[in-house]
């Protein structure tokens, strides 16, 4: 029994897979619903309780549609009834004050509309046993947390990530943790929502480390965010207004959202749910604050991705084929999603010849999401905080997927023997790799040292894969100096280009007439 802010709560121990003697609670509110007087707005606290609550089952999760039935083959996604999803978990292996562990806590990816801290290879029991007081959290998702109205204030989810923090700083020393000793860490839109928090006034001070796995600092644009309202507005016949949104049943809100995103994704675009800059909880674009303007460069970070992240992205559904079949239309469609000039896809075509077209369109878009912003940030901090940059490049064993988006979470976790991380892993996905990815996620957590070299002029970038120098050119550490350096070098000329109007080159350079018209067809094809 552990006591709260809010009231007391009992878990429970478990004990087997190798984690000893853990103490777990799972469903401790730290939040009050966000529904009824409480729905579009800001996180308020719960209502203490009386007596002694138990916390020995996750907590409802927050409403979302689900997957698509070709992404489910791959990603598992609980669902949780319940009015009370803002709640957290803790893994701890010794509970009660005094103990001063490090804590890491997880935000969850999803593109802010799934995903939830009861998804299976999120489970903590490993880092309980390595020292490490674990804690992952829900918030709220979709046009529940990232919807922008009129009468509403933006960025709901982000809100409660923050009030959950505030909650760790709080309690999280009755659990056997340091408040001072704090890491967040995240993955996609958990590694975005990280992005912002660094960015962030209000919430520094909550923690000391951070860890961005394949998601850059980033804001969306307003209107895109607006126009996903708006396509639920309209399937729903109420107006764009969160006091309208209100009144509409969860599950048909649910379905509308799913609906109005079904043509978005990182490769194609589209309106889609994302932090905005709203002036208040998020001042100015995460991305320039960190490093323009010298936010959080006192911070540790761990940041990295997957080599093939785009291939959870493609391979779902049949759109890698597609894409194939479209050739120089669906390189022209990259060009526009990007916005960059020609001389970047001529480039990558030259620097990968021996590439399919569209692991050319994932890898153009990949770069331009996540690897390129990425990189800047490494950059902007050198003579700071240290950086430590990975790659994760053991493939799949499932077909086609290779090295793809969220493969490492299963690595990272040590969860690798759960049916959930088999899903996207295949059978028997190599131990030794998990444990050694695992024990670096623990020493940055415990002591800000991954164990391999910080970021400096040469770009080192830690391979994690099967073989125990990561493959390729490595010091036998498996550190590699520079693997994405020729296409920076791209990026990098092409932001230096002055823009070149329709009128002087007949093609316009940003992305418009052309290039849009390729989008359109990418969509569209068979």
């Amino acid at each position: 029994m552990v006591r709260t802010p809010h009231g007391d709560v009992r878990g429970t121990y478990e004990d087997g897979a190798g984690y000893g003697k853990i103490a777990v609670f799972r469903g401790v509110p730290y939040a009050a619903p966000p529904f009824g007087p409480h729905r579009f707005r800001p996180p308020v606290p719960p209502e203490p309780w009386a007596g002694v609550r138990d916390a020995v089952a996750f907590g409802p999760t927050p409403p979302k549609p689900p997957y698509s039935q070709a992404f489910a083959r791959y990603l598992s996604d609980p669902v949780v009834p319940g009015d009370d999803c803002l709640n957290l978990n803790v893994w701890t292996p010794e509970p009660g004050r005094g103990a001063r562990l490090p804590v890491l806590v997880w935000i969850h990816g999803g593109a802010l509309t799934r995903g939830s801290s009861a998804v299976p290879v999120y489970g903590g029991g490993a880092f309980a046993r390595d020292g490490v007081v674990l804690v992952s959290l829900n918030y709220r998702l979709g046009v529940e947390g990232y919807g922008l109205f009129p009468d509403a204030p933006a960025n709901n989810g982000l809100r409660d990530q923050l009030a959950a923090l505030e909650w760790v700083r709080d309690s999280i020393a009755e659990f056997g943790g340091d408040p001072d000793r704090v890491t967040v860490f995240g993955q996609s839109a958990g590694a975005i929502s990280i992005g912002a928090l660094l960015a962030a006034p209000r919430a520094r001070g909550l923690f000391r480390r951070a860890v961005l796995q394949s998601g850059p600092p980033e804001a969306f644009d307003r209107d895109k965010v607006r126009r996903m309202v708006r396509r639920m507005a309209a399937r729903l016949k109420v107006p764009a207004t969160a006091e309208a949104f209100a009144a509409v049943d969860r599950a048909a809100l649910a379905e509308a959202q799913a609906e109005a995103g079904k043509l978005s994704s990182p490769v194609l675009g589209g309106p889609a749910f994302g932090l905005v800059v709203d002036g208040d909880l998020v001042p100015t674009d995460p991305l320039a604050a960190l490093t323009g303007q010298g936010a959080s460069r006192d911070v540790d970070l761990l940041l990295g991705w997957t080599r093939d992240e785009h291939r959870l992205w493609l391979v779902p559904g049949g759109l890698l084929e597609r894409v194939d079949r479209l050739g120089s239309v669906a390189l022209a469609g990259a060009r526009a999603r990007c916005r960059c000039g020609p001389e970047v896809p001529r480039g990558y075509r030259d620097l990968h010849p021996d590439k399919s077209t569209a692991d050319l369109v994932g890898r153009l878009v990949t770069d331009h999401l996540l690897r390129v912003p990425l990189h800047r940030l490494a950059d902007a901090r050198l003579g700071h905080a240290p950086s430590y940059v990975y790659e994760f490049a053991w493939p799949s064993r499932l077909p086609g997927l290779g090295s793809c988006h969220a493969l490492e979470l299963g690595f990272v976790f040590d969860t690798g023997a759960t049916e959930a991380s088999a899903k996207l892993a295949g059978e028997e996905a190599p131990r030794e790799l998990a444990t050694t990815m695992h024990t670096a996620w623990v020493r940055f957590a415990t002591d800000g040292d991954p164990g391999w070299q910080p970021w400096d002029a040469t770009h080192p970038v830690r391979i994690f894969d099967e073989g125990e120098d990561g493959g390729g050119d490595g010091d036998g550490d498996g550190v590699v100096h520079g693997p994405y350096d020729r296409e920076l070098a791209l990026w990098d000329a092409d932001a230096r280009r002055p823009p070149i109007t329709p009128a002087s080159s007949g093609v316009p350079r940003r992305g418009t007439a052309a290039p849009l018209a390729a989008v359109r067809r990418f969509r569209r094809a068979p």
